[in-house]
């Protein structure tokens, strides 16, 4: 596969987080939750609407005028970093990886351009305890991160099991002979 080709990948895959994302925020606001309600889907999870004003677990949510103007670019120059960077990949597995962080990424910004804080609505929950509520965007973010964060501890280049070649030192280098 070529350069561009995993380049295409990655960005035809960020599209479609962006569409799903999008889609299902639509689904939620016209739909769903047209009144605003809690629905319970199984045992184990609920759609609800949250206006995320901040950033991850609502962090910064009392900040909402200014923030979101900040979030809003912090969150591109991340993008156009991460589309550089899928110009260059040699894998496509980081085509992958980087697409869905993109997706999730403008995703997001779609939702702070329009209604200047984030649409969550997926809430899990066991045993009483319910985790942070979240949305399409944010699931590929999270998966994308972790994706790459294992890749990078485990997968090629990593380092991990790879040897210096016979008569090399530690480094790789020379062999210390004296």
């Amino acid at each position: 596969m070529s350069g561009w080709s995993r380049f295409r990948l990655g960005i035809g895959l960020a599209f479609a987080v962006l569409v799903l994302d999008q889609a299902s925020k639509w689904l939620i606001l016209e739909v769903v939750m047209a009144p605003p309600r809690v629905v319970e889907v199984t045992g184990f999870l609920n759609f609800v609407l949250v206006w995320n004003r901040g950033i991850s677990f609502g962090l910064f949510d009392g900040h909402a005028g200014p923030m979101r103007w900040v979030l809003i670019g912090v969150a591109l120059g991340i993008t156009a970093a991460l589309i550089v960077w899928l110009r260059s990949v040699d894998r496509r597995f980081l085509a992958v990886v980087i697409g869905l962080i993109i997706g999730g990424a403008v995703g997001n910004v779609v939702d702070r351009l329009r209604f200047g804080a984030v649409v969550d609505f997926i809430d899990f929950h066991v045993f009483g305890y319910h985790w942070y509520t979240f949305n399409i965007a944010d699931s590929a973010i999270s998966v994308g991160v972790a994706l790459l964060l294992i890749d990078s501890l485990v997968g090629p280049g990593s380092g991990r099991g790879s040897r210096p070649a016979r008569g090399a030192g530690r480094d790789g280098g020379p062999a210390d002979t004296g």
